[in-house]
């Protein structure tokens, strides 16, 4: 296969914002393919070789793909430059100066899609002394042989800004419609959100159909999508939503764990897919040598403790075990303790089509607990008093709130969803809105007075997971302290865009944008119905969307959370429904 085949493909993506189009563009393609190429196809068409948890990384700046194509399009260094400094985007520059460059050489090939992985995979194995040069040698090999929109998603690719619209949604739904059907989606969607492989999804039902996607199972070693919960402004609300009674759990502010336990060794990931193994050796290896399986995956929340009594200390703390370097003084410095509630794999079972009170008594018999591990602390509630009490017990222990999780057969785990059979609350959530919101920043404004000079304000969105598209809800000016500001500018400056990015809707219009990328967490006096801002628009009222009045940011920036694991749409939809002044649907 060419990959200037693939090339066509990507320019027609960029050249559409709808969603439908994408997916039959796709789809089209997709059935061209052989499985092997179609797995290489949907990992490059989200700038990628490997799974979402995959950790390699390309590690190749703005400036060294410059000097790439300087060489490949025979420009003097200083003009392909100052183009750059125009465009803001190497894949353009790349394209406008590949284009009138003529042929390099008699004996040039046709760039197959097997050279460009191939060249790629050497670019992202390259370490050690003259790496730098040796990525920029390897990726001009590539583009003296490419054509203009050949070498402009080469360049996007390497820099990290392959954004052509083909989220994981939009390729889930585009595999649906060309190997199975639109009524086998949610089955497809399921293998992705158990694996964190699109690309395995990808080959498997090109290979099988549909059947072979149902005999796709959870397996130590593949990350999975972590179920997420609902939020309710009251526990008799809670109560009354669980059917009168539940299992409640203390809600730990620590960092989410999830663990994969083998035979001789443990990996940890986060709910990024990020492996922080070598930030938790000690978690990893207690899990170790206190399970009883050969194998299992465990779910858990790890959570700084003062070393003199044993108290459980804030987030803030436990964010210092998040470092490259100095690792031995962190873990003597800030010990941790792990509060495992959840198990979704042991020793050849798939944990994940239980109910939650099977799969608990399971987690509880599988581990021999200890000072540095243990399950979290849990009561089944059958009144709204009961649930009171053990609120006020999670809160005299620092915990941030509660967890309420149903009892009922159908409380299975469901990765990668958001619903009600899990439900969460905090001490905020009693007054008004003053929950927090993390949100995505995709755009900022020039600061004025104090912060002329700085960003003085950002724009922040919500997640659509439906459209794959941010919708905004605020803007931000306020909670930010002189040290936030002056870091701003190199915080963002890898994810600054020409132009409003592909997958942003948005009707008020920044001074400068960002693809979205970093998360904010926020909080609100409330949430109300809005004319300029696109969050969940249509959702609660025709032809508008939801903002966010009053809004602050807490001080506490995401970096466990992807851009596409902020704040939901629909999420801010019921919460403004819960609202005790607004009518709305039963939450």
């Amino acid at each position: 296969m060419l990959y200037s085949e693939l090339a066509d493909v990507f320019e027609r993506l960029d050249a559409t914002g709808s969603r439908i189009e994408m997916t039959s563009i796709l789809s089209e393609f997709f059935r061209t393919l052989d499985p092997e190429s179609l797995r290489s196809t949907v990992y490059l068409s989200q700038g990628k070789l490997h799974p979402d948890y995959f950790p390699q990384e390309f590690g190749m700046a703005d400036k060294l793909v410059l000097r790439a194509v300087s060489m490949a399009s025979a420009k003097p260094y200083g003009e392909v430059e100052k183009l750059w400094i125009k465009e803001g985007d190497p894949g353009t520059v790349a394209a406008l100066l590949i284009k009138g460059r003529g042929q390099m050489t008699l004996f040039s090939e046709p760039l197959t899609l097997e050279r460009v992985v191939k060249g790629l995979t050497a670019i992202e194995s390259t370490d050690g002394r003259d790496s730098q040069d040796r990525k920029m040698k390897q990726l001009f090999l590539l583009l003296r042989e490419s054509g203009p929109a050949e070498s402009k998603y080469l360049c996007r690719i390497v820099t990290g800004r392959m954004r052509v619209g083909a989220g994981a949604m939009t390729l889930l739904d585009a595999l649906s419609e060309a190997f199975a059907s639109r009524e086998d989606r949610p089955e497809v969607e399921r293998a992705y959100n158990i694996t964190c492989d699109i690309g395995l999804v990808a080959e498997t039902v090109a290979s099988g159909g549909i059947d072979a996607i149902k005999n796709m199972h959870v397996s130590v070693g593949s990350p999975i999508k972590v179920m997420l919960a609902e939020r309710l402004p009251s526990i008799p609300l809670i109560m009354e939503k669980m059917g009168g009674k539940c299992a409640m759990e203390f809600k730990y502010d620590g960092i989410r764990l999830q663990a994969h336990i083998s035979k001789d060794s443990v990996r940890l990931y986060s709910r990024r897919l990020e492996d922080l193994t070598s930030n938790f050796p000690d978690v990893a290896s207690e899990l170790r040598a206190r399970c009883k399986a050969e194998e299992a995956i465990i779910e858990g929340e790890c959570v700084a403790v003062d070393p003199s009594t044993g108290a459980m200390l804030p987030f803030q703390t436990v964010t210092h075990r998040r470092k490259k370097h100095g690792m031995e003084k962190a873990v003597e410095d800030y010990p941790v303790r792990m509060f495992m509630f959840d198990i979704l794999f042991i020793d050849g079972a798939d944990m994940t089509t239980y109910p939650f009170a099977d799969r608990r008594d399971r987690l509880a018999r599988a581990f021999e607990t200890s000072e540095k591990i243990g399950l979290t602390e849990m009561e089944v509630i059958e009144s709204p008093e009961d649930g009171e009490a053990f609120f006020a017990r999670a809160l005299a222990a620092k915990s941030e709130g509660v967890m309420a999780k149903s009892l009922y057969q159908e409380s299975v785990y469901r990765a990668g969803s958001r619903g009600f059979l899990w439900i969460k609350y905090k001490k905020d959530y009693e007054a008004a809105l003053t929950d927090s919101f993390d949100l995505a920043v995709v755009g900022a404004f020039h600061g004025m007075g104090k912060r002329a000079g700085k960003y003085g304000a950002l724009l922040m969105a919500v997640f659509d997971p439906e459209t794959g598209k941010y919708g905004t809800v605020c803007k931000l000016g306020t909670g930010f302290d002189d040290a936030f500001l002056d870091g701003l500018p190199d915080m963002m400056s890898g994810h600054l865009s020409k132009g409003r990015p592909a997958d942003v809707d948005a009707q008020m219009v920044p001074d400068i944008w960002f693809r979205p990328a970093v998360v904010l967490e926020v909080v609100a006096a409330e949430i109300s119905q809005s004319p300029i801002h696109t969050a969940a628009f249509g959702i609660v009222k025709e032809g508008a969307g939801l903002g966010l009045r009053f809004p602050r940011f807490t001080g506490r920036i995401r970096t466990d959370k992807g851009p596409d694991q902020c704040t939901a749409a629909a999420e801010l939809a019921e919460m403004y429904w819960a609202q005790e002044a607004t009518d709305g649907p039963d939450p």
